[in-house]
């Protein structure tokens, strides 16, 4: 049975409005919003608990909404469109939102179907759109793992969402400390590859991305921690032939994912 709110002093979609905008409300509840008929459909096929989805049927039709509800499982509330332009985030309009709990992002969670993954490492990644970008990328390449070191940012903003098209439910993802990551991947005997603007830095082509290996990016305005830089097999550049000296961290990562890919045969 479909229930529906009308009013935007529900209870409930205050609280849903807490979700879309405070990170540390998405913490504290462990709950957060979807946006978006695909990203749901993503978030579900990505092993998601999905708990409510509200929607407006003058934007999209019930029939729609209840293809999402297979197990019967999720409650469904019909909202007005009040409070739909409340609880969305983006300027266009789908007419969906859901509600989902978050996911344990630890370490320990990750599994390698593959003796040499490949993995993607960015050490503290501010701009929401940036990760998003990121995770995009990722997904593209059909990587092994995203890695998240000395997060700055909730994975869960809407913004991520948004800009990762929902990559954030299609990647496998794990968060922690620089020195967590680098030892986690010394133990699995992955070999590290550091981006940097280095004088001894190695043209990022002519490396070895064959064996188990994860590379590794900074921000564009301070680069990877010495931790990192010390830690890696050969840190890398990609040459600049123009007049500044670095690109978009996004940009970065997805040249030196694919050339990895092109040199695994995009296997």
């Amino acid at each position: 049975m479909v229930k529906q709110i009308t009013s935007i002093q529900n209870p409930l979609i205050k609280e849903l409005f807490q979700l879309k905008e405070k990170s540390r409300v998405r913490k504290k509840k462990l709950r957060f919003l979807i946006e978006g008929f695909r990203e749901i459909s993503l978030a579900i096929n990505g092993k998601y608990t999905i708990e409510t989805i509200l929607f407006d049927k003058s934007i999209i039709a019930q029939e729609k909404v209840e293809k999402l509800n297979q197990s019967n499982t999720i409650d469904l509330i019909e909202i007005s469109k009040e409070i739909y332009d409340k609880l969305a985030y983006r300027t266009t309009t789908e007419g969906i939102i859901a509600v989902a709990k978050t996911k344990t992002h630890t370490l320990s969670n990750i599994t390698f179907n593959t003796p040499t993954p490949l993995i993607l490492v960015a050490e503290a990644p501010e701009k929401p759109g940036n990760i998003g970008a990121i995770l995009r990328t990722a997904d593209a390449a059909n990587i092994d793992a995203v890695f998240i070191a000395n997060p700055k940012t909730d994975l869960y903003n809407p913004n991520i969402i948004r800009s990762s098209v929902g990559c954030v439910f299609t990647n496998q993802i794990a968060t922690g400390t620089t020195t967590e990551i680098i030892q986690f991947l010394q133990s699995q005997k992955i070999e590290i590859f550091c981006a940097a603007l280095l004088d001894d830095s190695k043209l990022y082509a002519n490396q070895n991305y064959k064996k188990a290996t994860a590379i590794v990016v900074g921000t564009e305005a301070t680069g990877l921690s010495n931790e990192w830089l010390n830690s890696s097999k050969e840190n890398i550049i990609i040459p600049m032939q123009g007049v500044i000296d670095s690109m978009n961290v996004s940009v970065s990562a997805g040249i030196l994912i694919f050339e990895a890919k092109r040199q695994r045969d995009f296997k």
